[in-house]
């Protein structure tokens, strides 16, 4: 366990700026990701998530076919998931046969694109289980550029999208906007979503947009309390998946997904009674 984990390497390894560009990169989108978290899952969208990031992942195989920017190709084709969601899911009845169909279009056409793309096989691999690597001082600008306008949007709607969230026929009533809302919300979820793929991969999003707010959930409560803490076990995940990756080479995915479901046990075992509810 001693020679996988070579801190002395590891230490080494973050002399190098690549390795500084994919820690600033995994730490703004812990945040991103932990903030929209606790509203995903309030809104029971795990599974829109998934769908969305088949549909970035299909953007970003197209991207790679023609040869531009993965991260281009992934946040279009997240927005363009996100769109049809929203615009499709009129009733929330019709949710989850909209995004089954969109899912199963999109992860074909993506497995189309990697076929017909005859590069290198590391980089179809990185599109389904994340290649952070690969993120470079301009993707990192995307990355956060597309960060702050998603948090700038997240903080003008939050009051009235949390009071849709929590109860949308209320909302209603009061004439709260719920529908535009709702696209709105589709569109911010899937642009963090193709963020997202980078690193963890289109497989894996789940790990960073819902296991850490459902970890949350299950200890608080408060909403308040709640995106704190899945703020907090997001940046965990995914900073210390960094870390832990470095020195073995092992795809970051691996940690991220296993800190996070490892928080979640904790969480779920240590929750009070009355916040068990995730």
């Amino acid at each position: 366990m001693g020679e996988f984990f070579d801190w002395g390497l590891t230490a080494q390894l973050l002399g190098y700026g690549f390795v500084q560009q994919m820690l600033v990169a995994g730490a703004v989108l812990g945040a991103v990701a932990g903030l929209l978290g606790p509203l995903v899952v309030t809104r029971k969208m795990a599974f829109a998530v998934h769908g969305t990031s088949e549909l970035a992942f299909t953007g970003g195989a197209a991207a790679l076919l023609v040869g531009v920017g993965v991260g281009y190709g992934a946040l279009a084709g997240s927005v363009v998931a996100a769109l049809l969601l929203g615009l499709l899911s009129r009733r929330d009845s019709d949710r989850d046969s909209v995004i089954g169909a969109i899912l199963a279009f999109g992860l074909g056409l993506g497995v189309l694109f990697l076929y017909l793309y005859k590069g290198r096989s590391a980089n179809k691999f990185g599109l389904l289980t994340g290649q952070i690597v690969s993120v470079g001082s301009t993707d990192l600008w995307l990355l956060i550029g597309a960060s702050v306008v998603v948090l700038g949007v997240l903080a003008a709607i939050y009051r009235p999208l949390h009071f849709a969230s929590v109860d949308a026929a209320v909302a209603t009533a009061r004439g709260v906007p719920v529908r535009t809302l709702s696209v709105v919300f589709a569109v911010l979820v899937g642009i963090a979503t193709a963020l997202s793929v980078q690193i963890v991969g289109a497989l894996l999003v789940l790990s960073l947009m819902i296991t850490p707010a459902a970890a949350a959930a299950r200890v608080t409560a408060s909403p308040v309390r709640a995106t704190l803490l899945a703020v907090l076990f997001a940046e965990l995940a995914v900073v210390g998946g960094i870390l832990l990756s470095l020195a073995p080479g092992v795809p970051v995915s691996a940690f991220v997904t296993a800190i996070s479901f490892l928080t979640y046990l904790l969480c779920r075992g240590f929750g009070t009674p009355q916040t068990r509810t995730v």
